[in-house]
Formats: structure tokens, C-alpha cells, sequence
């Protein structure tokens, strides 16, 4: 993964920014099982970094992620798998967005392009997100047969509501634009085309001239409050993923999108 996930230092009001930037350079930046561990392990690396206050994680030029990679050899040999070596497998995404979450440094996302199922959950495990007025986001999850699982239910909720959560998850094929994002409360900063990084850092240096103990600790008290019944609230994730991905609907859903055409569902 040497040169996909990189990670700058020193950046900002008294060296205190870091920029991860997470690009395959294929244009579509989706998250292959050898990237989710690569990202995890980034994240990881701040615990004990207190030269930096905030991380700013951005994604390719025109893609900030198009969420889990269907066609990785590692990922589709998943569908071939007992249900004991799946619960494992699956732990691979909460993995990544927990511990993108439990940074202690504020953390910033920088969206452009689309940003699409499991790079929205990554989005949300981040304090603040900027986005390009012409990026999207999207949740294809149900239209794969799937659940919308990596615990980004819960983070979604303080942001946006019930009804709103509902609309994003269950209407699969609907594109959420920068504009509603923003009005939703789902992003919090709007920048123009290309521009998301430069916003991105200057929200950071902004952050990062602010006394750095009393950030990490309101960012922990803030975090604490706000998803205390996370685990209780989707503990179930993996196994419903488990399930759901033995159903025929699930294969169907798949079978549809790599066959590029309308999926049938039966219920089944």
C-alpha cells in the first residue's frame, strides 16, 4: 500500500496539521481489504502523536471513495466463506471507521467527486466534513442486498435525523448533492471544485491555533455524550451483513451490479 495512504506532518500554526491522503489512482479511490487495513493502521498512528491537533484526510482528485471494492479478489472471495470465517471478515470496515472515529486530534475530510457507501461511513466517523458543490454521496448498500452496517447508522443520526437517515439508506439509488448534504447537516462546509483541501486546512488552522488540550478533551466529551448506545445500537451490524449476504437477494443484487443491469428482488 506503500504510496496509497500517505501522510504529511508538521503542516499549519506551529507544525500542529497532518494530511492523510488516501488515493489508488485509478479514479474511483474504492476501499479494497488491503486499504481498509492501511487506513486503520494510519489512524492508529496518531494515538500517540501529541505534536499534532488535527488530521485532514483527503481522498483522490475526483473521487474521495466509492466505498467497498466489489471487484477485489480478496473481497469477492468473501462470498465463498462459512459463516464463522465471514463474522471475521466483516469486522474489517467497523474496524476503519472506529478507529478513524477514536482519533484524538480533530479530524477533517476533504470530498470530492462522489463519495459513495462505505467512504460516506469513513466520512461520518470524522469530526467535520468539506465537500465540493458538485460532489455527491450515495448509499447503495440495500440496493445490494446488503444492510448499511460499520456503525454509520448511529453517526448518521446526530447529523441528520431520523427521517433523513431513513431517506439516505433506503432510497439506494438516490443522489445526495452537496447542497442538500449541507442543508441536511451532513457536511458542514461547502468549497468550490478542487477546493475542498485548501478549505479543509484552513478550518484546520483555524482548530489548530486553539490550546491543543482542551480540543482533544471537548472533542472526547462531545464524542463520549453523543454515541454512548453506539455499540448497543449496532452491535448487530456484522451479523446482519452475515445474514443478509446468504440471502438470494443479496446475490442477486451483486450478480446485477457487476451484470450492469436492474437488480430483481424477491424477498428471499
Amino acid at each position: 500500500m506503500a504510496g496509497i495512504v500517505t501522510v504529511e506532518k508538521g503542516l499549519g500554526p506551529e507544525g500542529r496539521i497532518a494530511v492523510v491522503r488516501f488515493d489508488r489512482g485509478d479514479g474511483v479511490n474504492a476501499l479494497s481489504p488491503e486499504a481498509i487495513r492501511a487506513l486503520t493502521d494510519t489512524a492508529r498512528s496518531f494515538e500517540d502523536d501529541g505534536d499534532t491537533s488535527v488530521v485532514v484526510l483527503a481522498g483522490a482528485a475526483k473521487a474521495f471513495c466509492a466505498g467497498f471494492d466489489l471487484k477485489d479478489a480478496e473481497g469477492r472471495a468473501r462470498r465463498d466463506l462459512d459463516l464463522g470465517a465471514l463474522r471475521r471478515h466483516l469486522k474489517l470496515g467497523p474496524r476503519l471507521t472506529r478507529a478513524w472515529q477514536e482519533v484524538e486530534q480533530i479530524t477533517i475530510g476533504a470530498i470530492e467527486g462522489f463519495c459513495i457507501g462505505g467512504g460516506v461511513s469513513l466520512a461520518v466517523a470524522l469530526d467535520f466534513r468539506v465537500m465540493a458543490r458538485d460532489a455527491h454521496m450515495r448509499l447503495p448498500e440495500i440496493a445490494l442486498g446488503m444492510n448499511m452496517s460499520w456503525q454509520s447508522i448511529p453517526r448518521m443520526l446526530p447529523l441528520i435525523g431520523p427521517a433523513r437517515t431513513k431517506q439516505a439508506v433506503i432510497l439506494a439509488d438516490q443522489r445526495i448533492g452537496a447542497e442538500e448534504a449541507h442543508r441536511w447537516g451532513l457536511v458542514e462546509e461547502l468549497a468550490e471544485p478542487g477546493g475542498t483541501f485548501d478549505a479543509a486546512m484552513a478550518l484546520a488552522a483555524k482548530i489548530a491555533a486553539q490550546p491543543p488540550l482542551p480540543v482533544a478533551m471537548t472533542k472526547l466529551t462531545v464524542n463520549r455524550l453523543t454515541h454512548a448506545l453506539d455499540d448497543l445500537a449496532s452491535h448487530m451490524d456484522n451479523d446482519q451483513f452475515a445474514l443478509a449476504s446468504f440471502s438470494a437477494d443479496h446475490k442477486e443484487g451483486l450478480d446485477a451490479y457487476l451484470g450492469r443491469r436492474k437488480p430483481r428482488f424477491r424477498g428471499r
